[in-house]
């Protein structure tokens, strides 16, 4: 085998890749040993989103410095969880720190990999030993003691990385998680995977062919919950600003929670951070700079799905479909938000903003708010972590002639096309409670034991028994919206309609009646209620407005004495139904007796 004394262009960057191609591999299992801060089992799709960003967007370069920061930009971008930005940070410090030569020596190499560890733990606001940053850090200070011993590259990093397996053992008894379970850190073994798949090429000039491994480590969950104390959801952004302070971030966004990660430099930034208040996280963020990207992910119910699973096949839809928080958390149903653009700021319906709060501003806005589709990416790498856990997925998403958050679900399918895990995507034809409606089908079919085909094939029939009846209080929301034309709600001024909006059997919205009134209108609905209830029945339904309690009270008391039975639940609905329909709505939604 021939010496490698200087590593050219051509192979570091492959050996990079090389090292990216290993940590995808493991992804599973490092999500299995998943214990610390949280255990929510997503460690190891984190770190793949990484890996994958870099494989995906950077560029060898004929310049060293433009292949660099390709790397550290794909990075950043890709970059999720505690321990991605915590990496990408370091491989900022490391690739910044190199020098435009054709080849990198081992000095070079070892004064980058020292220059990476102020990054790693300047990132940190609360730095813990016995984490990835740990290895990082003795990993480097290995290579710097050995480099004047050897002159070959193969054989220092051989000697570093067999020392560095010692210390990723020691982690074990780092912290009281991680000894209750008798587990490495994640994080940690996810820098030795990197630097096994490094070392493997810059050896052999070849790497492992791009496969996920099982995992082989058996985990102890008895001792793992998840405690009051802990704050719920995790939080990300990726922000884009001309002068960003990182102290002054960390200062901003410390009373907020803990686990606070912020890496990049001034001019794109990661933030990451466990809080349980995502809304106040945002509204802190938008000072910065754009926000470009947003994470909220909920460790509460991805640590039941990792450690008290309830069923085998995921329940997916999306934040439209309206539905008791408490129903949803207690049968583990997962909800993709829609994003809403308020006055250039990027919320999540239902997690980052609240229809009260969007109330209150509502009919103040210069520019009115829109809507857009789940992000791809965000919706493949929730696949990814579900993967890990469920054996099949099926996903309901709002009429697809509402929105192209069928298409980004079914899009972000294909990214699993290779696994084991299989996808059902359906196009519901419907939106809010009767979205919502579907959605309990759906859970209590998954609850009987039914296979993915048979709910697919049930939900495409019970699609066709499902209807929501709308009353609108004015159309001046629906015009704003673009819902309807100007000259509609013109017309529908001057005569003071007060229309009663459904959906077709296509998904497509329709304006089902006209009324002069909104009393006019409730006994429209009534009236077809009333002949559903006696020509085929009426299995359940369930009550939603905006903003109007004491209407969707009166709806509700009605439709129990037609019906004989109260409705499936009452709420508020979603915020961007909401900024369609407008406040004052309210709407009966029902399923039909089979």
């Amino acid at each position: 085998m021939s010496t490698t004394l200087t590593l050219d262009k051509e192979r570091f960057y492959h050996s990079f890749m090389a090292g990216a191609k290993e940590v995808i591999r493991r992804k599973n299992h490092l999500n299995e040993i998943n214990v610390f801060p949280v255990a929510d089992g997503d460690t190891g799709s984190n770190l793949a989103s990484l890996m994958e960003s870099i494989l995906r967007k950077s560029n060898l370069d004929s310049s060293n410095e433009k292949t660099y920061e390709s790397i550290i930009e794909a990075a950043l971008i890709g970059a999720r969880g505690n321990s991605g930005i915590i990496f990408a940070s370091y491989l900022n410090g490391f690739l910044s720190s190199l020098s435009d030569k054709e080849s990198i020596d081992l000095n070079e190499f070892s004064q980058s990999l020292e220059a990476a560890i102020p990054f790693a733990y300047d990132a940190i606001e609360t730095p813990v030993e016995g984490t990835m940053i740990t290895l990082m850090r003795e990993f480097s200070e290995k290579i710097n003691s050995l480099k004047d011993s050897f002159t070959d590259f193969t054989q220092l990093l051989e000697a570093a990385l067999e020392d560095l397996k010692h210390s990723l053992q020691k982690t074990r008894e780092a912290m009281k998680q991680l000894r209750n379970a008798d587990v490495v850190d994640a994080g940690a073994k996810g820098f030795v995977y990197f630097i096994e798949g490094f070392t493997l090429y810059v050896k052999t000039g070849k790497d492992l062919p791009l496969e996920l491994n099982e995992s082989i480590e058996t985990v102890n969950t008895e001792h793992l919950d998840f405690g009051a104390e802990t704050f719920r959801y995790c939080t990300e952004a990726l922000i884009k600003g001309t002068d960003v302070s990182h102290k002054s971030l960390k200062e901003h966004l410390k009373p907020l929670g803990d686990s606070l990660v912020v890496a990049g430099n001034q001019k794109t930034v990661r933030v990451h951070i466990h809080t349980d208040k995502p809304q106040d996280v945002f509204y802190q963020l938008r000072d910065y700079g754009a926000i470009l990207e947003q994470k909220v992910d909920d460790m509460k119910k991805q640590h039941e799905i990792v450690h008290n699973r309830k069923h085998k096949i995921a329940l997916v839809t999306d934040s439209i479909a309206d539905l008791p928080k408490a129903y949803v958390d207690d049968n583990q149903i997962h909800v993709i938000p829609i994003s809403l653009m308020i006055e250039d700021s990027n919320y999540y319906d239902k997690l980052t903003i609240s229809s009260e709060n969007f109330y209150r501003f509502m009919d103040t806005l210069t520019t009115y708010p829109t809507s857009a589709q789940p992000n791809l990416k965000q919706v493949e790498n929730f696949y990814s972590f579900l993967s890990s856990y469920y054996d099949d997925i099926v996903v309901l998403s709002v009429s697809n002639k509402m929105s192209g958050t069928y298409n980004v679900f079914k899009q972000a399918a294909k990214s699993l096309e290779n696994s084991k895990t299989n996808i059902e995507v359906i196009d519901s034809r419907q939106n809010s409670g009767a979205e919502g409606l579907l959605v309990m089908k759906a859970q209590e079919w998954i609850e009987a034991g039914k296979s993915l085909e048979d709910i697919k094939e049930m939900l495409e029939t019970m699609r066709a028994k499902t209807k929501i009846l709308v009353s609108v209080k004015t159309l001046k929301y629906m015009v704003r919206s673009g819902r309807v034309s100007k000259v509609t709600g013109v017309i529908g001024k001057i005569l003071n309609l007060k229309p009663v909006v459904s959906i077709d059997e296509t998904g497509e919205g329709i304006i089902l009646e006209k009324a002069l009134s909104l009393g006019k209108a409730t006994k429209k609905i009534h009236q077809h209620v009333s002949e559903v209830y006696k020509s085929q029945g009426i299995e359940r339904y369930a009550i939603v407005h905006a903003n109007a309690q004491d209407r969707a009270d009166e709806y509700a008391a009605m439709f129990e004495t037609l019906l004989g039975m109260k409705p499936a639940y009452v709420m508020d609905i979603s915020t961007v139904v909401a900024m369609n329909a407008g406040i004052g709505t309210v709407a009966v939604a029902y399923i039909e007796k089979a």
